[in-house]
């Protein structure tokens, strides 16, 4: 509803509103009149006259406004829709709002904000939530994109050809900041919020159909689908997190992985190169393919870390091939690549990185080095399971130390 009436308003916000009047009325009269034989096209109809009357008498109204709510009071007169599903015409629409709500215009966190709302059809509440930040924060933020995008007049389409590329990038940046934050919490009590990971995966799998001849999109979804996957063997019984090596992989969802790897092939289908996303979704399929952690091909998971690394440099991408180098050739091949990330300063504050050096070294015999790099990462994350985590990492890295030293 909020998509096709965005197309006939010109602004997200209204739209929302009006949706939202419409489906007061229903719950007013239904009760009374009984369900109608198609109740979406009933909704879509009380709406549209809700807007014909917002724009017949708000005096403040632009004339554009007068414009559009005459056209519509002319549509409603000649096409009453009452017998047309709601469902059937809207996917153009809904990929429209998606890009719309996903637009470079606005900050990343307004962005996932928005579109969980808007599209994803969360609440406030519930956005607050998943993002560990006060509602009145989640508020404002929605309530800035929707005035930013009527003030821009940001139009209501799917931008066509180099645009669609880079529009499209935000999107999926969109998509997977809202599975990765559901993957792996950046703090709280919990180290999944599985709902936002299944957020996620709709939006992926909607976009996916919408935009069925973009290989990234499947290749995102491919991802996604793969990850998720683990979901039960990534947490013990008490919420403890299972690092990867250790998980029971009987407990991964065979029919994710199976969706996953479809996915992955229809992006190669479509085109022989690979994206970022491609690359990732075939990292994480060595993975899923493999059915023990002894069985994994780490030297292709290297060799992909590398492409990926040439096609979008990035610390956190180095960090990874460090460890996939660590298990295809052993911990001494891999540290010395960590030093570089040492004096990085997007990695001053990130957990991982002193988690991982503490890994290599505990692999190593440095008991003593490794106790001190895993309290270094406790006391960078926000996350409580993985502070428990690393803290008992830590404790087991200094008995072995006094052991080694006796």
């Amino acid at each position: 509803m909020i998509a096709g009436l965005t197309r006939m308003v010109r602004d997200v916000g209204l739209a929302e509103d009006l949706a939202q009047e419409a489906l007061v009325n229903a719950l007013q009269q239904w009760p009374e009149t009984g369900i109608p034989t198609n109740p979406g096209a009933w909704l879509m109809a009380a709406a549209k006259r809700r807007a014909i009357d917002y724009f017949r008498y708000n005096q403040r109204t632009e004339r554009k406004h007068d414009e559009i709510g005459r056209s519509l009071l002319a549509v409603e007169r000649a096409h009453p829709d009452f017998d047309t599903p709601l469902d059937d015409p809207i996917g153009d629409d809904l990929l429209r709002l998606i890009f719309v709500a996903c637009h470079p215009i606005l900050s990343t966190e307004a962005r996932a904000a928005l579109t969980l709302r808007v599209v994803g059809g969360l609440s406030t509440d519930e956005i607050a939530r998943a993002f560990l930040v006060p509602e009145p924060t989640i508020a404002q933020r929605i309530v800035r994109a929707k005035r930013t995008l009527a003030q821009k007049q940001i139009p209501f389409e799917v931008p066509r050809g180099l645009d669609l590329g880079a529009r499209l990038a935000s999107v999926l940046e969109v998509i997977y900041l809202i599975f990765n934050e559901g993957y792996s919490a950046t703090a709280g009590q919990d180290l999944m919020r599985v709902s936002l990971c299944e957020e996620a995966l709709r939006l992926g799998r909607i976009l996916a159909e919408l935009t069925a001849r973009e290989p990234e999109v499947h290749s995102l979804v491919a991802l996604m689908e793969i990850q998720a996957s683990r979901a039960r063997a990534r947490v013990g019984p008490d919420g403890e997190p299972i690092l990867l090596l250790d998980q029971n992989r009987a407990q991964w969802d065979r029919l994710l992985i199976g969706r996953g790897l479809a996915a992955l092939e229809r992006a190669a289908a479509l085109s022989s190169s690979k994206g970022p996303y491609r690359l990732q979704a075939e990292i994480v399929a060595c993975h899923a393919r493999a059915l023990t952690a002894a069985e994994t091909d780490w030297a292709r998971i290297v060799s992909l870390y590398t492409e990926l690394a040439a096609l979008t440099p990035s610390p956190i991408v180095e960090l990874n091939r460090a460890v996939a180098v660590s298990m295809a050739s052993g911990p001494e091949a891999a540290l010395p690549l960590l030093d570089p990330l040492l004096a990085d300063p997007l990695m001053k504050n990130y957990h991982l990185l002193p988690s991982v050096r503490g890994d290599l070294l505990a692999r190593m015999g440095r008991h003593a080095e490794a106790c001190a790099e895993f309290e270094r990462a406790a006391s960078l994350t926000r996350n409580l399971r993985e502070q428990a985590l690393l803290a008992e990492r830590a404790r087991s890295s200094a008995e072995k130390a006094v052991e080694a030293a006796r």
